[in-house]
């Protein structure tokens, strides 16, 4: 939906508007034009394989090389052996109906469920593609009518036309499909040969099928075919880099800065976007463009980051430079790197989610797809929150915007290797923890604003801003980025009881609970002011929780030896101390009004 204004100096014509903020007509017609594109072409396909069928079966049928296939067939036949059977029943079953629906299925849960960035694309594209390939292989049986050839066949036969090969085409639809993201998403060396098998399958269940006497040759070809062109069309609509869901229209920028044009003109500052390529494509860039162009900000230069700058150094650039936005495209490492360049610059800051865990994005409500985080914030207004400063024995002093913390979270983050964060996703941290866990508690102590010591034994201990991470869990329920205050949560649940009763307060999200105290650690008042409170409490370690939440303005830790650090899931060595105090207000972030 639309609505129109009339346009200054043209005699009231009118220009359309975008009746959402921040939401150009140039992004919100790619989904409905991909699905139309795919429909098209999935009649063209089928009129294409189906037509090469009725060829096969008419006019054709007495040419080379259909005549032939009776033989080729029948060769097959006398060649049969008992180790032939057994192999040709097995890649058969590669291509059955519930072989490959119950591996599209675990795919696509995988893609989605299992990579730190889930692959919702991907999964669709494989989902379509094999579903495509079925529905035009129900239109091509039902109008090509070719008896299966006349040997005695292996398998029982189904009422279909022998033309085209389901199996044949449903295999080249998965196993290809698979191919197809292994090439371009893995960067694996084993990625070729991965791929040249799963390419080789589809080829071999086609054979099994001949062998079996359940087709003649150009049935199989048909399902070769057809499986192919499914995922052709669908890849052409759905994959990043060419697809047409996220190709704008010729005229998107044109579009973007006449809706640009028809917005009220406030002063526009120099902005620069600082980009972490790694998880920040080509097509998301464009989209990101078009945003920017219709507000107003047009050739804006974008930075990106290095493995050896992470975007400290870029936004410090930025500033010298005259940037009076900065506008970032990452993940949490990326995010804390430019806010600890901006600290108390009172230059403001806009996030743009594009990595793993993006948790000061998801803590202050923000849009997770980028172009509506950035449309977000460029509408939106400055809020100001805090950011906390960290330093220890080993790293100098940095700011964080989410979390800080020692033992087994950060033991967790240093002990997973790169290939296996890409080839397993979240479960890798999951092996990395279970193996932390057979290292021995960690000894304390911790001096929160001056007070009195407190010994506690632990296995790891966090230091907040922010309260929630991925999936809902609350690790520290009460922090906030705007309270002036920072949290210190002290893990340390003894046997199965204790592990249960903490991993209880990670998905309730009720350490302390609001207004609530609970024996040793510090509660949120519930006075007035609604302000938390410190008073470290000096009960017995046997009187504590499995958890145990204090909050303060400055905080020192220091180990009985030495212990992992993170600052913001970035591992920064062992160590035997940690100095954390709040810097109020230090950031200011863009955010849409009304968001507090």
């Amino acid at each position: 939906m639309e609505t129109t204004v009339p346009e200054r100096g043209t005699g009231g014509r009118a220009a359309p508007v975008p009746r959402r903020p921040g939401r150009s007509p140039a992004l919100s017609s790619g989904i409905t034009k991909a699905a139309a594109r795919i429909a098209a072409f999935a009649v063209c396909q089928a009129a294409l394989v189906a037509g090469a069928g009725l060829l096969i079966t008419g006019p054709a049928r007495g040419l080379w090389p259909m005549t032939a296939e009776d033989a080729a067939v029948e060769a097959l036949e006398d060649a049969r052996t008992a180790t032939l059977d057994t192999a040709s029943s097995v890649a058969s079953a590669l291509g059955d109906t519930a072989t490959v629906v119950g591996i599209t299925l675990l795919v696509c849960l995988g893609l989605v469920l299992v990579p730190r960035l889930p692959r919702w694309r991907e999964a669709v594209f494989l989902a379509v593609g094999v579903s495509l390939q079925s529905a035009v292989f129900v239109l091509i049986t039902a109008s090509v009518d070719r008896t299966r050839p006349d040997v005695e066949r292996m398998d029982a036969s189904p009422p279909t036309s022998s033309y085209t090969s389901g199996h044949t085409g449903a295999a080249t639809a998965l196993y290809a499909g698979l191919a197809v993201l292994v090439l371009s998403r893995v960067r694996a060396p084993w990625r070729r040969p991965l791929a040249a098998v799963l390419l080789l399958l589809p080829l071999l269940v086609g054979l099994a099928r001949l062998y079996r006497g359940m087709h003649h040759p150009t049935d199989v070809a048909g399902g070769l075919a057809n499986g192919a062109l499914s995922l052709f069309v669908v890849g052409r609509a759905l994959l990043p880099g060419h697809s047409w869901v996220g190709r704008p229209p010729a005229d998107a920028l044109g579009i973007a800065v006449a809706a640009a044009e028809q917005r009220p003109a406030p002063a526009r500052r120099q902005a620069t976007v600082i980009v972490n390529p790694t998880v920040t494509d080509e097509a998301t860039r464009e989209q990101l463009r078009l945003v920017l162009a219709q507000h107003g900000y047009r050739d804006t230069p974008f930075v990106d980051t290095t493995a050896q700058d992470p975007g400290g150094g870029q936004t410090a650039g930025a500033l010298r430079a005259g940037a009076e936005l900065i506008v970032v495209c990452g993940g949490d490492g990326t995010v804390r790197a430019v806010a600890d360049a901006l600290a108390g610059t009172g230059v403001p800051l806009v996030l743009v989610p594009s990595g793993t865990g993006n948790l000061l994005a998801r803590n202050l409500g923000l849009p997770l797809g980028p172009a509506d985080a950035l449309a977000a914030g460029l509408t939106g207004e400055p809020r100001a929150l805090d950011l906390g400063r960290i330093e220890g024995d080993g790293f100098p002093a940095v700011h964080f915007t989410a979390m800080a913390g020692a033992g087994l979270d950060a033991a967790m983050l240093e002990e997973t290797s790169d290939r296996a964060k890409s080839a397993l996703g979240w479960p890798a941290y999951v092996l990395a923890g279970a193996k932390g866990l057979r290292a021995p508690r960690m000894r304390l102590t911790a001096t929160l604003d001056g007070g009195p010591e407190l010994r506690r034994t632990a296995r790891m201990v966090l230091i907040a801003n922010i309260g929630t991470v991925q999936a809902g869990a609350a690790p520290v329920p009460d922090a906030r980025p705007d309270d002036g205050l920072l949290d210190l949560a002290v893990f340390d649940p003894r046997g199965a009881g204790g592990w249960l009763r903490a991993a209880g307060v990670l998905l309730r999200g009720g350490g302390r609970g609001r207004g609530a105290k609970g024996p040793g650690a510090n509660g949120t008042g519930p006075g007035a002011s609604g302000r938390k409170t410190t008073a470290p409490s000096s009960t017995a370690d046997s009187a504590r929780g499995p958890v145990e939440f204090h909050t303060f303005r400055r905080a020192e830790l220091s180990f009985a030896r030495p212990q992992p650090r993170e600052v913001d899931g970035d591992p920064v060595g062992p160590g035997l101390r940690l100095a954390a105090e709040v810097r109020p207000g230090a950031l200011t972030v863009l955010m849409p009004a009304g968001e507090r």
